[in-house]
C-alpha cells in the first residue's frame, strides 16, 4: 500500500489556473495544505457577440492574482506563465515547482487550447457564438495543449516521481464532449478524448508507483461564458441537471487527490 502523504508536504501543479475551474482547484488544494504552482497562459480573445465580455476578461487574467489570493489566505503558491504547446514546457513547469516547493505529487491537467470549430459552413453556433471551420490551426492548437501537452506533463510527472523514489501521487485531467463527439466544438472534443485515453493508460502503467489517475468530466460550468440562454438550454435537457460553479467541480478534484480516494483510479467521472 502506498505510503500516506501528509497534506502539507504535497506539491501540486495546476494548469490553466488563472481562472475558472483551474483557479478554484488551485485555491482548494492550497486550502487543504498543498503547495501549488499556478500554471497559466493569458489569452486575448477578440470580442464576440455571443460571448460575455466577462469570459474574455477571465481568460486574459494573470495567474498572479490567484497566487496572491492563496498567499493572502495563508497558503503556499507560485505562478508561472507557460504555453504548453511549446517544447520543454513540461520540464520547465516541474523545474519551477521543485525549485519553489519540492517534488511534485499532484498533477491537474486542466489547461485547454480551446477554439470552437465545425465541419459545416456555419459561422456561429446555436448560442450565437463565433465558430470556425475545422483547419490545421484549430486542430493543432487544441491537440498541442489538451492532448500532447497533457501527455508530456504526465510523462514528466512519472519520470520525476521515479527519480525521487516517491510512493504516492495523483493525476486528474479535465474533459468534455463524449463518445458521440462534440458538435460545434469538434476538435476540442477530439483532443479531450485523447487526454482521457492518455490518463487511463497512466492509471494502469503507474499504479505500482502508488499513483492514481482519473478524469473529471464537469457539467456545464459557469466560468464566465454562461448566459441566460445557456441556462435555459440546460433546463430544457433531461441529461443536464444544473449549471455548476468552478468551486463545485474543484471539490470533486480535491477529493480525488485525497487519501480517501486511493482506490479510485482509471475512471472518467461524469458530474451532473
Amino acid at each position: 500500500m502506498p505510503t500516506p502523504t501528509p497534506a502539507t508536504s504535497r506539491v501540486a501543479i495546476v494548469t490553466g489556473a488563472n481562472h475558472g475551474i483551474g483557479a478554484a482547484t488551485a485555491r482548494r488544494l492550497a486550502a487543504e495544505g498543498a503547495a501549488v504552482l499556478v500554471s497559466y497562459l493569458r489569452v486575448d480573445d477578440p470580442p464576440d457577440p455571443g460571448t460575455p465580455s466577462r469570459y474574455r476578461s477571465e481568460r486574459a487574467r494573470s495567474g498572479s492574482e490567484v497566487v496572491a489570493e492563496i498567499i493572502g489566505s495563508g497558503g503556499r503558491a507560485a505562478g508561472l506563465e507557460v504555453d504548453l504547446s511549446e517544447a520543454g514546457a513540461a520540464a520547465h513547469l516541474f523545474d519551477q515547482a521543485e525549485s519553489e516547493f519540492g517534488p511534485v505529487t499532484i498533477l491537474i491537467n486542466n489547461a485547454s487550447g480551446w477554439i470552437a470549430d465545425t465541419f459545416t459552413p456555419a459561422t456561429s453556433d446555436r448560442l450565437g457564438r463565433s465558430i470556425r471551420r475545422v483547419s490545421p490551426e484549430t486542430i493543432d492548437r487544441q491537440f498541442a495543449v489538451d492532448a500532447r501537452g497533457a501527455a508530456l506533463l504526465i510523462t514528466e510527472f512519472a519520470a520525476r516521481h521515479a527519480a525521487h523514489d516517491l510512493s504516492w501521487g495523483r493525476i486528474v485531467g479535465l474533459s468534455s464532449g463524449g463518445p458521440n463527439g462534440f458538435p460545434e466544438e469538434v476538435s476540442y472534443g477530439a483532443a479531450k478524448a485523447a487526454l482521457e485515453n492518455y490518463t487511463m493508460s497512466a492509471a494502469y502503467e503507474l499504479a505500482d508507483r502508488g499513483i492514481t489517475a482519473n478524469v473529471v468530466h464537469p457539467p456545464v460550468t459557469d466560468t464566465g461564458w454562461v448566459t441566460d440562454e445557456v441556462r435555459r438550454a440546460v433546463e430544457a435537457r433531461a441529461d443536464l441537471i444544473h449549471v455548476a460553479t468552478p468551486e463545485e467541480v474543484a471539490g470533486v478534484i480535491g477529493y480525488l487527490v485525497s487519501e480517501d480516494a486511493q482506490l479510485i483510479t482509471g475512471n472518467v467521472i461524469h458530474l451532473r
